[in-house]
């Protein structure tokens, strides 16, 4: 199910079950994965995008190895908090993730995290660490998926101290 509200899919995370973050790209699909806490954000892989069922198949393998029981997706907004075509395109991978999951009765939670500068802090952070350029391409989308996701859990964090 897919949830725009942030205390919505809160309230329907199963307990003790990891999330995992997306970074949504045309060409790779980065993935960062929780803590069954809820605490803290570790980048995990990137996934080389080939057809939509082969993607889905993968993260599906992964999700259920790591005992995921939420997703979340960044979504990619305009600098002004508009949505454009990638942002539609992701709602989209959503909505496809949510049909494929309903048609193999796996009913997981999935919502979207504002991603604007996600990459941009991923790149700081890995030139701060003194990477070279060629490790930086390898893993720069799955380290701005740990960003998307960490912002979820501090969020989340925020709602079950209120």
């Amino acid at each position: 199910m897919i949830l725009d509200d942030v205390h919505e899919f809160h309230a329907a995370l199963p307990p003790m079950r990891a999330l995992i973050g997306l970074d949504l790209g045309t060409v790779t699909i980065g993935l960062a994965v929780s803590d069954p806490f809820h605490s803290i954000a570790t980048p995990l892989e990137t996934i080389k995008r080939k057809k939509f069922g082969l993607d889905a198949a993968r993260l599906l393998e992964v999700m259920t190895h790591r005992n995921v029981g939420g997703l979340v997706l960044g979504l990619p907004r305009n600098m002004d908090g508009s949505e454009g075509p990638r942002a539609q395109s992701t709602r989209a991978f959503a909505r496809n993730l949510e049909k494929l999951w309903a048609d193999k009765n796996t009913d997981m939670p999935i919502t979207f995290w504002d991603e604007r500068l996600s990459t941009v802090a991923a790149e700081r952070a890995l030139l701060e660490a003194d990477t070279s350029r060629k490790r930086r391409a390898e893993v720069i989308d799955h380290v701005a998926a740990g960003y998307i996701l960490q912002g979820m859990l501090d969020r989340l964090a925020v709602l079950r101290n209120a």
